[in-house]
């Protein structure tokens, strides 16, 4: 497995009523709400690392949500390794539609063994 620093990997999602502030209960309108960009911006960290063999689990987001958009937009989300230290990642993400970017900032995740992990959680 090797992960590289500029390593890119996009996902994109058409925003739909269930992607909404007032869905999310983050806000009343019918916008692209925060916590559905966050989640796109994560997969696509996450599938980055997926496609490289590793599992992760994200550990710290900054991210700035800069302008709204509507229902039936196409939203593209991209993860770019800018950091690598052992087993943690750190990446660039941004959101992007067709007008330019909504959002951006930094993630960080940590490459795990599932089965190490979960068998923590479970008290083993």
């Amino acid at each position: 497995m090797e992960i590289r620093e500029g390593a890119t990997f996009s996902v994109r999602h058409t925003v739909t009523e269930k992607d909404t502030a007032s869905a999310h209960r983050s806000g009343g309108l019918e916008v692209y709400a925060t916590p559905a960009m966050v989640a796109l911006m994560e997969e696509s960290a996450y599938m980055l690392l997926k496609k490289c063999g590793a599992e992760s689990v994200g550990t710290e987001l900054k991210i700035r949500h800069t302008r709204a958009c509507l229902c039936g937009t196409e939203v593209e989300a991209c993860a770019k390794v800018i950091a690598t230290d052992g087993k943690k990642v750190i990446f660039e993400v941004s959101a992007t539609d067709k007008n330019g970017i909504i959002g951006e900032g930094e993630h960080t995740r940590y490459v795990i063994d599932p089965e190490k992990f979960m068998s923590k959680l479970n008290g083993n």
